[in-house]
């Protein structure tokens, strides 16, 4: 299936249903806020890599948490207790992103560009991208940055200065969604990691009613 490229200067996007079976969806476009709020309540959203056209994703089944079912392993209850931890929203977004840049161009490479970057810093402007931090015993352990819409969070990236820092911002974050009854966290992408703190697939098709509920966009 050949793969849409997005006209310049038009803020649209082919259906989901175009996605290949990777989930490709479309190229190119820019970053601007309004193609990035339609995209995401659309299931869709950019990665790339550096040098790389703008790619845009909407796979066909989705990895999310639902917030009131985060798991909590024996150890990290162990390790709650044993720690004085603060979790605060919005610290420093600019730097909550760009630690995850750096943790992950040193481990295994990153789709967080100087663009990225700006482009999520407006979003953050605008009221719509959100960083969550956690500090152990007052010292910054991690934190997490994604983009919220209506009642659901699109989880971007994550890091960990220490050995359990974007786990605590996790759980305490997802309980915080929880009280406000956000419907998911939408993880993406699977991974190990995520699928031992709670996460699952959906179908598309139970992912895109949750989505259209939770962010009041229209069919």
């Amino acid at each position: 299936m050949p793969v849409y490229r997005l006209k310049n200067g038009e803020i649209s996007f082919p259906h989901p249903a175009y996605a290949r079976a990777d989930g490709l969806l479309a190229v190119g476009g820019d970053l601007c806020v309004e193609r990035l709020l339609l995209a995401y309540t659309h299931g869709i959203f950019p990665w790339y890599n550096p040098g790389e056209e703008i790619m845009w994703w909407c796979p066909k089944e989705r990895f999310v948490i639902f917030p009131d079912e985060i798991h909590i392993s024996r150890s990290m209850k162990k390790y709650r207790k044993k720690h004085e931890l603060q979790v605060v929203l919005n610290r420093d977004f600019a730097d909550t992103m760009h630690r995850c840049r750096i943790k992950r161009e040193f481990e295994e490479g990153t789709w967080i560009t100087n663009e990225m970057e700006e482009a999520y810093g407006r979003l953050h402007e605008a009221g719509y991208a959100v960083s969550v931090e956690a500090y152990e015993d007052g010292e910054l352990a991690g934190g997490l940055y994604g983009v919220s819409i209506g009642r659901c969070f699109f989880g971007e990236s994550m890091f960990s200065e220490k050995e359990n820092g974007s786990k605590t911002a996790l759980i305490t974050f997802a309980g915080w969604l929880a009280e406000r009854n956000f419907l998911f966290l939408d993880c993406q992408f699977h991974t190990e990691h995520l699928e031992s703190m709670g996460g699952k697939y959906l179908s598309w098709e139970e992912y895109d009613r949750m989505l259209q509920e939770g962010t009041g966009r229209e069919r």
